[in-house]
């Protein structure tokens, strides 16, 4: 990136403080025309909270924000709109029953007669957006009809049709197969050679590399480093993230598989709206390896996992464990037959936020020795339990008594997986295990799930992220409108699998 392009954003000292923490810490931040400045850094390094400060959710306690060389005051999102910035969060913000068009002109709407809502013109502003960027989208179609990608099109829509000269894009491919997210970054390069100037956050270190022309890391807070993205490898910005050396690639031997120990035939699965998901599916999830579960979210792997668990009746099929038909039991007969269940949102399904770490540690065992006998609890075997999980899982950010909503993401995920672990299961199924969580918590996690695998137990994988699924898994199914089209060893191509999961494999019986 040429340095001599001018300079659109300055984040000068930027300071913000929460109760008993600095979330940024004298952080400066620049940005110039056209070009792509990557921000990485752990979970609770400060990212979101900078990106927070620029779009005028938060107001810094101390520091200076200039757009253009302008001091503004950025104290709502209409004032950064209105000052030309833009934010593509995560989780997409849109409405799904309404059309495209609809979505993208919400709250600025093009009026006839200065009341009626002019619904061709905001068709036709759209198309000519969609057109000038090379965003492919029909303005007609309902946003609940389109795909993930299609769906974040939209949002970055969105943000132009407002003017948005600087767009912040967060975690942007956290749900789009390896050809959207190459189709991203088409666009990404599309809107920086117009000028548009783009703050990409990422965990994902090989897409920094690619898309970005500068990188700026922060850690607990403060910025350690703004450095060219040439040259920079994902072992160097890894080191630089968590401050040590950290294992990106899997380490495993090979797999040693034994008896069968999850065996799943012929599931169907309805939604909460009694329409089907999950449409014949049938496994086998041997003892000594892991079984990866690709797929494009949405796609029926949610209703698959609480099916499997207990969490949500069947229409037909089976579930059993080592031989034992489990799928009339309970939550708690599927969790006594040797099941472990690492949910895909930690938050809503794996921990209660109000009860500390010792009690979350023990939800599944309250009725049981050594928690309790005759109906009497024991705190004090609860809260060392606690404290020797929280020594072999390296929790950080509190002890035994610790609310855990006061835990980071990555923390509270180390909590789930002590729970699950340690319960000894003959099968772990895990979802999703290192969802938001940055390269230093997921290389634990990692490592802890092949322990699992090494010692005998079956692993089910369950992830968005096909890296994670091709670097652990011994074997990968591929799961498309609620059925299995294709079974890949875990030398397949991510390219090969994003075909698949798009529709283009056939389907098959695992085995």
């Amino acid at each position: 990136m040429s340095a001599e392009r001018p300079v659109v954003l300055e984040m000068e000292h930027i300071t913000k403080r929460f109760p008993g923490i600095v979330a940024n810490d004298d952080v400066s931040f620049d940005l110039r025309e056209g070009e792509v400045h990557a921000l990485l850094g752990e979970n609770g390094a400060g990212k979101s909270t900078l990106m927070n400060i620029l779009y005028g959710l938060y107001h810094p306690d101390e520091g200076e924000i200039r757009i253009k060389g302008r001091t503004v005051e950025l104290g709502s999102p209409r004032a950064a709109i209105d000052a030309g910035v833009g934010m593509v969060h995560q989780h997409f913000m849109l409405i799904p029953v309404m059309t495209v068009a609809e979505n993208i002109v919400l709250a600025s709407e093009p009026t006839r007669e200065g009341v009626l809502l002019d619904i061709r013109a905001a068709e036709r502003r759209v198309g000519e957006l969609s057109e000038r960027f090379g965003l492919a989208v029909d303005p007609r179609a309902r946003v609940q009809d389109i795909t993930v990608g299609q769906q974040q099109r939209v949002e970055i829509l969105k943000a132009l049709y407002r003017n948005a000269e600087i767009l912040a894009l967060d975690e942007p491919t956290a749900v789009l197969t390896p050809q959207e997210a190459g189709e991203l970054f088409q666009i990404i390069r599309e809107l920086t050679s117009q000028g548009t100037s783009i703050v990409f956050i990422s965990h994902k270190l090989n897409e920094v590399a690619e898309v970005a022309d500068r990188i700026t890391v922060l850690r607990r807070g403060k910025l350690i480093e703004t450095l060219p993205a040439e040259g920079a490898t994902e072992a160097s910005l890894a080191r630089l993230m968590v401050g040590r050396d950290v294992l990106l690639r899997v380490d495993k031997s090979a797999a040693k598989p034994t008896a069968p120990l999850l065996e799943v035939n012929g599931l169907h699965v309805l939604d909460d709206r009694g329409i089907e998901k999950v449409r014949g599916v049938s496994f086998t999830v041997h003892g000594g390896e892991i079984l990866g579960l690709a797929g494009i979210d949405g796609n029926g792997q949610t209703e698959l996992i609480d099916a499997m668990t207990g969490l949500r009746s069947l229409a037909s099929g089976t579930v059993k464990v080592e031989g034992v038909d489990i799928t009339s039991r309970d939550v708690q007969g599927h969790f006594d037959a040797g099941l472990g269940h690492v949910p895909e949102d930690r938050q809503r399904r794996g921990l209660v936020l109000e009860f500390s770490i010792a009690e979350n540690l023990a939800i599944h065992d309250f009725g049981s020795p050594p928690a309790s006998r005759f109906g009497w609890l024991y705190p004090r075997r609860l809260l060392e339990r606690a404290a020797r999980l929280i020594r072999e899982f390296d929790v950080r950010g509190g002890g035994p008594e610790t609310r855990a909503g006061a835990l980071s993401g990555g923390n509270q995920q180390k909590v789930v997986l002590a729970r699950e672990i340690d319960r000894d299961p003959k099968v772990l199924i895990a979802a999703q295990p290192t969802r938001g969580l940055d390269v230093g918590a997921i290389e634990f996690v990692h490592r802890r799930i092949v322990e699992e695998r090494d010692e005998g137990r079956g692993v089910l994988l369950v992830s968005l992220e096909l890296e994670e699924i091709l670097s652990l898994s011994d074997r990968v199914l591929v799961m498309y409108e609620g059925e299995i089209v294709g079974e890949f060893p875990p030398t397949a191509t991510e390219e090969e699998l994003g075909i698949a999961m798009t529709g283009g494999g056939r389907k098959v019986e695992a085995a």
